[in-house]
């Protein structure tokens, strides 16, 4: 089991940068794959980016690539989503989660992977 806290969202201008952070409690968090998803009004839960459990390999939607960049701090139990040069299509809810089956080099890409779930931060960007 393993409770996630996410924080870090808020109000900003098209263009500017965030960074979202997923604080996490529970089993040892090198055991789980971590992946960030978002949820826009009106729209399906979709995948934003995942990190494997030692951090060697990332993924990336098409529409954040080089843009956002997650990584991890497995000492602090702690996984982050840098979000830059943030457009207002990017506003959403987003949701931090875990995945406990990965294994080590491992991420998933579809929500059904994850066990675990943040209560999720708003981002809200302006035009």
């Amino acid at each position: 089991q393993v409770q996630l806290v996410e924080s870090g969202g808020g109000l900003v201008q098209a263009g500017g940068s965030l960074r979202l952070s997923c604080a996490t409690s529970g089993r040892t968090f090198s055991s789980y794959a971590m992946g960030w998803f978002r949820q826009a009004p009106g729209k399906e839960r979709e995948f934003v980016a995942a990190i494997s459990r030692y951090g060697g390999t990332t993924y990336y939607s098409n529409s954040v690539k080089g843009r956002f960049t997650i990584s991890r701090d497995n000492a602090k139990n702690t996984v982050y989503l840098q979000m830059n040069s943030l457009r207002p299509e990017d506003a959403a809810v987003y949701y931090c989660a875990a995945d406990g089956s990965r294994g080590v080099g491992h991420a998933g890409t579809n929500e059904r992977m994850y066990d675990y779930w943040g209560q999720g931060t708003q981002v809200t960007v302006s035009s």
